[in-house]
């Protein structure tokens, strides 16, 4: 018997129908609710950035104007001193340009993961790249004129023996918890450096220059130095400042031992400052700091993608995945010749003052015991089966310098008299026999004087292919005198743990640059100890007595004298075989504006920015 549709079935379908009705209503309120929410939290991180600057504009004054705190030097002022300088005043000018907005993501790419983002353990440039956006300085180099300028304060009296450094703070300034930044915090970050139980031996190589930094009030500090310092308003001015409320409740065994305590005034932060860990194929990211005391930081988020093969991160790139390229020279060249990328790209290639160098380190010592590196003849054989102008011409295409010391050739902290070691095997192979090193038996491999064969394994960073195309064309090269090469590429984490166990026999990496630099870290016997910057255990005391009389030279012509004769040296012993300096080559996304060369390079990317119709990782407006 067929079953009809009757009122019970009309009340059910009613019923459902309305319950589909309810639900439609609620997933749109839902929808409508979500919106607002996110226009509120929008707003929220507007005024929080308005009140922000609000405040500091109450606390600074008008602009242009000194804080009444501020007095007149009672030195000169400095040509590398410009305290008048706004530092967002190149941010000011881009925030002028058609299309300015805040918005988007800036992807950028590491070839490894940074053993940790917590500050002074930290030992790679890595997380110096991150830490840069986080943490800020009381003064930081203009990059049109190089001079310094105000940052975290708003001034500066230098004595006039040159070992008093006041500088009166900025207020108004929070961390990015919402905590006032005041003198406290600038004598923290001091003694914490100085802290013996922090493992910060190469900073504290440095400050322990300064007898004292002592809080005046709470918006004036002063920097004591024990003696003269060539560097000494670089390294008061850029001390990094750690907030004091968040640090202190850790002791100096849980810092060193954390991975991510990350934590400033800059206008970036971690999302969570404590809970960083390296995590292979993670990405790191930074999210815009919205109680920047400051102009706010171009980008929602800063990303690093980990991509630790150089033709992955190629592949990357060119699928438009990250928006940066750091090229080899060959993919350099090859990428100019791919009109479709260079449509959507831009690329700059240059040569900075403040560029560093490639080399091979030789180990003198290891396990107590001294290597046969410990011989400077088997160091300067080794730098003469070096042919770096070949290294330069075919596997770096000319994109590059030769480098003979530590300072960079277009400083006048470099020797000019300091030519190249030229590559000579025949030369090598005398140097090497009069230290006892000579083929004895016949089979083209010279022997060490215990009779063994002279081996020599290469540590370098295992994903660079740069590197090992390097380390394969010495390896015929060495071969021609006889000594063999044992390629070892090794994970970064790994590298970084043999460096400072001292537990290789010869190391190639890279020294990031300054614009003058100071090598007492390098290459003074006392960073031996611990995991101090000498890796290598070399010692000199003639070196040593330089490095220590140049430090303490304000003079720059007698400093630049003394800086040539330690260049000298170190030409002469070569701990380091140094290879070249070579030049960015650097490709970015299309849409990325602003980019622009500067005296000292590229211009920092807080002043570049995406228009809002261009914006990839974020949604437009």
């Amino acid at each position: 018997m067929d079953r009809r549709f009757g009122f019970r079935d009309l009340v059910v379908c009613l019923l459902l129908l309305s319950l589909i009705a309810l639900v439609l209503l609620a997933m749109f309120q839902f929808d409508r609710q979500w919106q607002r929410m996110t226009a509120i939290d929008n707003q929220l991180k507007e005024h929080t950035r308005d009140l922000a600057r609000i405040r500091g504009i109450l606390e600074r004054g008008a602009p242009g104007s000194l804080p009444s705190s501020a007095a007149t030097p009672t030195t000169a002022p400095s040509t590398d001193h410009d305290m008048s300088r706004d530092p967002f005043d190149r941010i000011r000018a881009a925030q002028k340009m058609p299309g300015y907005a805040l918005g988007d993501h800036y992807v950028g790419v590491f070839g490894a993961v940074p053993d940790r983002l917590t500050p002074l353990v930290s030992t790679d440039a890595y997380s110096s790249d991150v830490q840069n956006y986080v943490l800020e300085s009381l003064a930081d180099r203009d990059p049109d004129t190089l001079a310094w300028r105000p940052v975290l304060s708003t001034g500066w009296r230098i004595s006039p023996d040159g070992l008093r450094i006041e500088f009166d703070l900025r207020k108004g300034v929070t961390f990015s918890d919402g905590e006032p930044f005041t003198a406290d915090d600038v004598v923290f970050s001091f003694d914490w450096i100085m802290n013996p139980q922090v493992e910060a031996p190469r900073l504290r190589s440095y400050y322990e220059k300064i007898q004292a930094v002592e809080k005046l009030d709470d918006y004036r500090v002063v920097f004591i130095f024990k003696e003269l310092y060539f560097k000494a308003f670089e390294f008061a001015g850029g001390l990094s400042i750690l907030p004091k409320h968040f640090y202190k409740k850790f002791s100096p065994t849980e810092f060193n031992q954390s991975t991510g305590l990350l934590m400033g005034t800059g206008p970036y932060r971690l999302p969570d400052p404590t809970s960083w860990r390296p995590e292979p194929g993670k990405p790191i990211e930074l999210v815009r700091n919205d109680r920047y005391w400051g102009e706010p930081g171009p980008f929602d988020k800063l990303v690093w993608r980990i991509i630790e093969n150089e033709s992955a991160r190629l592949t990357t790139f060119t699928n438009g995945d990250i928006d940066e390229f750091f090229a080899t020279p060959e993919q350099y060249v090859t990428l100019l010749k791919n009109q479709p990328l260079l449509d959507r790209t831009n690329h700059y290639e240059y040569q900075s003052p403040s560029a560093g160098f490639i080399f091979i380190a030789w180990n003198q010592q290891r396990d107590g015991k001294p290597t046969p590196f410990a011989d400077p003849r088997v160091r300067r054989a080794m730098t003469l089966l070096t042919d770096r102008q070949r290294i330069i011409d075919e596997i770096f295409l000319g994109y590059g310098l030769i480098v003979t010391g530590p300072f960079n050739p277009l400083t006048p902290q470099s020797n000019p008299d300091v030519k190249p070691w030229p590559f000579d095997p025949e030369a090598a192979k005398a140097l090497l026999k009069e230290a006892g090193y000579e083929d004895r038996n016949g089979d083209g491999v010279i022997d060490a004087p215990d009779g063994q064969p002279f081996e020599v394994e290469l540590t370098y960073p295992a994903t660079s292919e740069t590197y090992n195309r390097v380390v394969l064309f010495l390896k015929d090269t060495f071969a021609k005198a006889g000594v063999v090469l044992k390629p070892n590429p090794t994970e970064w984490s790994v590298l970084l743990q043999r460096m400072d166990q001292r537990q290789f026999s010869a190391i190639s990496l890279a020294w990031t640059g300054q614009i003058e630099s100071d090598p007492y870290q390098i290459y003074h016997s006392s960073q031996i100890a611990g995991t101090g910057d000498n890796v290598i255990s070399y010692t000199n005391p003639k070196l040593d007595a330089l490095l220590e009389n140049a430090r303490s030279t304000i003079d720059e012509p007698a400093r630049m004298a003394l800086w040539h004769q330690v260049h000298q040296i170190l030409h002469e012993d070569q701990p380091y075989t140094f290879l070249i300096s070579r030049k960015s080559l650097m490709f970015f996304d299309g849409r990325l504006r602003n980019i622009q060369l500067t005296r000292n390079g590229l211009n920092p990317n807080l002043e570049w920015f995406v228009p809002p119709d261009e914006r990839k990782w974020s949604p437009r407006k």
